[in-house]
């Protein structure tokens, strides 16, 4: 796929795309933090700034950018990670000669879109960024991701004799399923814009149904 098609994505903002575009795309093969994962975020900020307001040039690169720096789940260094793509993020827009606030809005965005970091986003546009985020991390979305993500760290669809953890401490680093009390279930409870709160709560009824569903055929 040609960087100009893949930018064209991102219209009207598809030449501010395919500066940022570079920065992001590789060959990671984590299909849990690819171009598909940043057009679902990009869509659902989209659905957001209608309601929220906001800068949407601020926003694309945020977007963008929110994950330049890739560090897996299961590192010492995940709460970083949104701090080290900040970080990046300033030096990849100085080189694109943005002014400073500019750059220190997208970068304040992108560190405080992550659940780990625990950073209280201050802006409209950092709110949407988180909510746009976590959206994609909830819902039928949310579902494949989990397990997807499991997989590639080797880790266990669900701990055979207790399944929703009755008797034992959650253990999400080794089962899939644990990751949904753990965290997902947890995560419509955070969100920072009205629009956002309410598309998590349609999500996360569909999260519900699809681990009743799990749940009776074990």
């Amino acid at each position: 796929m040609t960087l100009a098609r893949t930018a064209a994505a991102f219209a009207p903002l598809d030449t501010l795309a395919a500066d940022l575009l570079p920065h992001v795309m590789d060959d990671a093969g984590d299909g849990s933090h690819d171009l598909s994962h940043l057009l679902r975020v990009w869509n659902n900020a989209c659905r957001l700034q209608k309601e929220e307001g906001g800068d949407v040039r601020i926003l694309l690169a945020a977007v963008l950018l929110h994950d330049c720096v890739r560090v897996e789940k299961n590192s010492p260094l995940r709460s970083q990670a949104s701090a080290m793509s900040a970080q990046r993020a300033r030096e990849i827009l100085r080189d694109l000669r943005w002014d400073e606030a500019a750059i220190e809005a997208v970068a304040h965005a992108v560190q405080a879109h992550s659940y780990s970091a625990q950073v209280t986003p201050q802006s409209v546009e950092a709110k949407i960024v988180q909510d746009a985020d976590r959206l994609d991390a909830i819902g039928m979305i949310g579902v494949a991701r989990c397990f997807y993500v499991a997989g590639r760290m080797g880790s266990a669809l669900y701990e055979p004799l207790d399944p929703q953890a009755q008797a034992r401490p959650l253990e999400d680093g080794r089962y899939a399923l644990d990751h949904f009390p753990a965290k997902l279930l947890r995560l419509a409870e955070g969100f920072q814009t009205a629009c956002g709160a309410r598309l998590a709560g349609e999500r996360q009824a569909r999260m519900r149904d699809f681990l009743t569903g799990f749940l009776a055929e074990l």
